[in-house]
C-alpha cells in the first residue's frame, strides 16, 4: 500500500507492506492494555495504545526539538546512509521496521537521492518482539529484490531487543526457506551499543521520537492478532486519516531535509564494535530497582518516551548531566503523568522509563507495587 491511499507519505517514498485495519476498533485505554499484557492476557501487538493528541505547550516542545536538533539529525542521516551505501552497495534496498524506523528510512532515501542521484526502493515492514518478523513480508521482498541488496532501518536501539529479535527472526526463515537476508539493522543512533552501522552513538533527541502517528505518516504502530488476520496476511496497522490536520510527517522531513546542504563530512565513527553494553545496564537498573523483567526497562530518549505515552509508567530515571533540552519533554510528561523523575548519576543513557512492575488498575503509582489479586 501506498500514500494517498494509505499513509500520508508521497506515493515513492516507501511503500507499506501491511493489512490495512483502518476500519477496526483496536484501540483500548492505557491501563486496560498494561494489565491485560502483564497478566498474560493478551500480546501488547493485539491491540493499539489509544493516540496521544499533543497540546499547545508539549507541541512547542517538539518543534523546539526539531529546530535545535535538525542539524545533528541530518548529520547521522547522512553518516548512516553513507555506511550503507559504501558497504552494501549502491543498489540496496531500504526496508524499514514500522513506524519508528519508517522516517528513518524516508530520510535515507532522501539523503541517497540528494548526494549520489540514486532512487532506492524503500518498504515498511513489521517486526513483533517475541514474535519476530513478518514472513509475508519476507516473501514479497525476496520475490522482487535479491535479498542480499536488503538493509533493515530503525530509528533508534534501547537495549537491543529488537536488534536480537530481527536476527533471530531472520536466521529461522533461512532455515526454513533457504533464503538469506543480511541480519544486520542500520540505524540513526546506537545508544545500546548493539548495531555497527549507525550515525551516532549519543542519546540525544530524534524529534520523531516525540509524537506517534502523526510523525509517521499518520500510521499506527503495526498489530499482529490472529483473530483478525488469516494465515498469508500481512500484519496489520491502521490509517489515522482523521489526524491529518495535525500530521507534520512533512514538515519533520522536510526540516532534517533543509539541513543536508550543511554536511560537510560522514567519515563513519571509529568504533563499530557491538558489545550490547546497554544490556548491561539495564540488567544492573532490573536488579537495583527489583523490577523482575527487563521488558519493563526502557532505555534511551525514544524509549522512554514511548513508556510515557503509551504506558503504565512507575518512574523515570535521568543522568544529572543530561541535556536539558533533551529531556524537556520527558519531564513535562512525567510531570503530567505524575511520574517520580530520579536523577541517577552514571547512567550510559540519558534517561530510561520503568514500567510500572505487576502493574493492575488500582496500583499505587508512588509505592510502584501493584496487589496481584488471588
Amino acid at each position: 500500500m501506498r500514500g494517498p491511499a494509505f499513509g500520508s507519505y508521497a506515493p515513492d517514498e516507501v511503500a507499506w507492506l501491511l493489512t490495512d485495519l483502518s476500519g477496526v476498533a483496536l484501540e483500548a485505554p492505557t491501563e486496560e492494555r498494561e494489565e491485560a499484557v502483564q497478566q498474560g492476557g493478551a500480546h501488547y501487538s493485539e491491540s493499539l495504545p489509544q493516540e496521544y493528541q499533543p497540546d499547545a505547550e508539549y507541541l512547542r516542545l517538539y518543534r523546539d526539538a526539531l529546530a535545535a536538533g535538525a542539524s545533528r539529525i541530518a548529520q547521522a542521516v547522512a553518516t548512516v546512509a553513507e555506511l550503507v551505501l559504501a558497504e552494501r552497495g549502491r543498489d540496496v534496498v531500504l526496508v524499514s521496521l514500522a513506524r519508528a524506523g519508517t522516517p528513518v528510512g524516508v530520510l535515507l532515501r532522501r539523503w541517497a537521492a540528494h548526494a549520489h542521484g540514486l532512487d532506492l526502493p524503500h518498504y515498511a515492514v513489521s517486526i513483533v518482539r517475541g514474535r519476530g518478523i513478518d514472513r509475508q513480508a519476507l516473501r514479497h521482498l525476496a520475490a522482487h529484490h535479491d535479498p542480499a541488496r536488503v538493509v533493515f532501518v530503525d530509528g533508534w536501539t534501547g537495549k537491543g531487543t529488537i536488534a536480537r529479535e530481527l536476527a533471530g527472526a531472520l536466521a529461522e526463515h533461512e532455515r526454513d526457506t533457504g533464503v538469506r537476508f543480511h541480519p544486520g539493522l542500520a540505524v540513526l543512533a546506537d545508544p545500546g551499543r548493539c548495531a555497527t552501522t549507525f550515525g551516532t552513538r549519543a542519546d540525544w533527541l530524534i524529534a520523531s521520537a516525540c509524537l506517534n502517528s502523526t510523525v509517521s505518516g499518520l500510521v499506527s504502530r503495526t498489530v499482529l492478532n490472529p483473530r483478525l488476520l488469516a494465515p498469508g496476511q500481512y500484519h496489520g496497522a491502521k490509517f489515522y486519516r482523521e489526524l491529518a490536520p495535525a500530521d507534520v510527517s512533512h514538515d519533520f522531513l522536510d526540516a532534517v531535509n533543509a539541513r543536508f546542504a550543511d554536511v560537510t563530512a560522514t567519515a563513519p565513527p571509529a568504533d563499530r564494535t557491538a558489545d550490547f553494553a546497554g544490556r548491561a545496564a539495564v540488567d544492573r537498573i532490573v536488579e537495583r530497582y527489583g523490577v523482575g523483567d527487563a521488558h519493563l526497562v526502557k532505555p534511551g530518549v525514544g524509549e522512554t518516551t514511548r513508556v510515557l505515552l503509551r504506558r503504565v509508567p512507575w518512574r523515570v530515571l535521568v543522568r544529572p548531566d543530561a541535556p536539558a533540552a533533551d529531556l524537556a519533554h520527558v519531564r513535562l510528561l512525567a510531570r503530567r503523568r505524575d511520574v517520580p523523575v530520579e536523577e541517577v548519576p552514571g547512567l550510559p543513557y540519558n534517561c530510561i522509563g520503568l514500567i510500572h512492575p505487576r502493574f493492575t488498575r488500582g496500583a499505587d503509582g508512588a509505592a510502584g507495587w501493584a496487589a496481584v489479586p488471588a
